[in-house]
C-alpha cells in the first residue's frame, strides 16, 4: 500500500536570492511537499500519533525557510528534503518543490521552481 500526505502551496515571505536586492527586499516563496509513508495504522485507529503531523511539518519548514538566507531555491529545496527525512523517519520518500514567483529575469514568467525527490534510503 502506498500512502501520501501532501502540503501544497505553503507560502513564506523570505529573503532568498542570488541578487543582493532580493535578499534585502524579499519575496514570497511557495513550498509543496509530498511525503510517502504508511498511515494505515493511523487511518484505522483514527489516531494522529500514528502518522505524520502536518502541522509540525509546516512549522519545521518555516524554521528552515527563515533560518538562513540562501542564494538558490535549489539549495533550499535540498535542505528541506534532507531535514524532513531526518526529522520524520517514517517518511519513506519525499518530493519537495520550492517556487519563486518574483524572479528578476527581465521577462514575464509565472514562476521558477526547483524540485527534489529523495528516499530515506539515500
Amino acid at each position: 500500500m502506498k500512502n501520501t500526505i501532501r502540503i501544497k502551496n505553503a507560502t513564506f515571505y523570505a529573503y532568498h536570492g542570488a541578487l543582493q536586492e532580493e535578499q534585502i527586499i524579499g519575496g514570497k516563496f511557495e513550498v509543496d511537499i509530498d511525503m510517502e509513508t504508511d498511515f494505515s495504522k493511523a487511518a484505522y485507529s483514527d489516531d494522529l500519533s500514528h502518522t505524520i503531523n502536518y502541522d509540525h511539518v509546516y512549522k519545521f519548514i518555516g524554521k528552515l525557510v527563515f533560518s538562513k538566507k540562501y542564494y538558490l531555491i535549489e539549495t533550499l529545496s535540498m535542505i528541506i528534503a534532507d531535514e524532513l527525512l531526518q526529522k520524520f523517519p517514517v517518511i519513506k520518500k519525499i518530493i519537495v518543490k520550492v517556487r519563486k514567483r518574483s524572479v528578476p529575469i527581465g521577462g514575464v514568467i509565472d514562476f521558477v521552481e526547483a524540485e527534489v525527490e529523495k528516499s530515506n534510503a539515500e
